[in-house]
């Protein structure tokens, strides 16, 4: 593969894992709101609202696994948790650090922060389908499908912060060559694809196994799996408007993982459209 002892990609990997990771405004803004609030400032507060930004859940995230104890043997994945091992002082402190999304692209780059914002609410979207979906499915551990929802284009997105000259060519190419697949237009412009460098920064970090299980389409198989990733097919598909001609095959393989009609999938999925 394309991948394989890629100094392209190592190179990469090492910059953005020792990179700091932006926030977006908005949620600063909003973690703002409830410090400055002392009658809406705990814990739980807190946790709703990084787990809807990506990049603030992957902040908090990389921080604890890089600096948790040795006796912590115990994977962690949801915000909550972490946020209550690390403390709500320390959490805060993470949070709030610089530098903004807003800031780091500036005017320069206003068509790359427009595509990052749509990746971000898009994977928002994803996130709330699988929560849902987890639910309806009784898997006790619904927020972890949530967050590996969430999480699934961080690779992307820190590109967008990163690197957005040559995203924006990786866009403008998958827009003049439908037919060819995204993963060869990024590995032949950057050297390896957005999935690869997802992996190994989740290596380099050392994210949760769990997570990297969740988001691996290899294990398809698995319930889920099959979760997260019809989630994100289906947030990534109505992205292009509800008439997008690959909705109705994944209103089927969602009423096979729901065991739905995909009339009643579509039911289900007009409460939650965003």
């Amino acid at each position: 593969m394309v991948e394989e002892n890629n100094s392209k990609l190592d190179q990469c990997v090492t910059y953005l894992a020792q990179a700091e990771i932006p926030v977006l405004k908005q949620t600063a803004r909003k973690l703002s709101a409830v410090i400055e609030n002392v009658d809406r400032l705990s814990a739980r507060n807190i946790a709703q609202i990084i787990k809807n930004d990506p990049l603030m859940v992957v902040k908090l995230m990389r921080y604890f696994q890089l600096h948790r104890g040795r006796s912590q043997i115990h994977e962690i994945m949801e915000v909550e948790q972490t946020l209550l091992m690390l403390g709500l002082e320390n959490t805060l402190k993470i949070a709030s650090a610089k530098p903004y999304v807003e800031d780091l692209l500036g005017t320069d780059h206003r068509e790359a922060l427009v595509c990052l914002l749509k990746v971000t609410q898009r994977n928002r979207m994803a996130s709330a389908y699988a929560y849902d979906w987890a639910v309806r499915l009784q898997d006790l551990h619904y927020e972890e499908i949530r967050i590996a929802a969430l999480m699934y284009d961080i690779a992307e997105i820190l590109m967008w912060c990163y690197a957005p000259k040559a995203m924006l060519k990786i866009k403008h190419l998958q827009t003049k060559n439908k037919a060819v697949r995204s993963r060869q237009i990024q590995e032949k412009l950057l050297g390896f694809s957005l999935h690869a460098l997802q992996f190994a920064l989740i290596t380099r970090w050392k994210l949760p196994g769990l997570l990297r299980t969740l988001m691996d389409d290899n294990c398809h198989d698995q319930q889920r799996v099959k979760n997260v990733l019809l989630a994100v097919n289906l947030a990534r598909h109505a992205a292009n408007g509800w008439d997008d001609a690959a909705l109705p095959k994944d209103y089927e393989q969602i009423g096979q993982l729901l065991h739905l009609d995909p009339e009643e999938v579509i039911t289900v999925i007009s409460h939650k459209k965003f």
